[in-house]
């Protein structure tokens, strides 16, 4: 009987070492080649914006850039889309909340 291949084994994928970046102060881990989204959902992180009308949580819906419901702050960078950033080494990523212009309120 022959051995089924894996998608891995077919496409000789072979991913480079984990990295760490943080989401609001926790240490996560990450891959290379995973978008920011991909990384947190790993992590168990679901939601990592907030509504502007209430504050509802909102994360990856689409996943493919259309919806922006995965804006996130990035290395205090708001609206980044999460699902179409590349994950680095050293991220800093932050839930966004409302429009993530906190700082213009004034």
């Amino acid at each position: 009987m022959r051995r089924r291949r894996t998608p891995v084994e077919r496409v000789l994928a072979r991913p480079g070492p984990p990295f760490e970046i943080t989401f609001d102060g926790r240490p996560l881990t990450a891959l290379p080649g995973q978008s920011i989204a991909a990384a947190l959902w790993s992590s168990g992180v679901l939601a990592w914006r907030t509504t502007r009308v209430g504050g509802r949580p909102r994360g990856a819906f689409c996943g493919i850039g259309h919806c922006f419901d995965c804006l996130a702050t990035v290395n205090g960078r708001p609206n980044q889309r999460a699902c179409l950033l590349p994950a680095a080494p050293g991220d800093v990523v932050t839930t966004q909340s409302g429009d993530g212009r906190a700082d213009l309120a004034d």
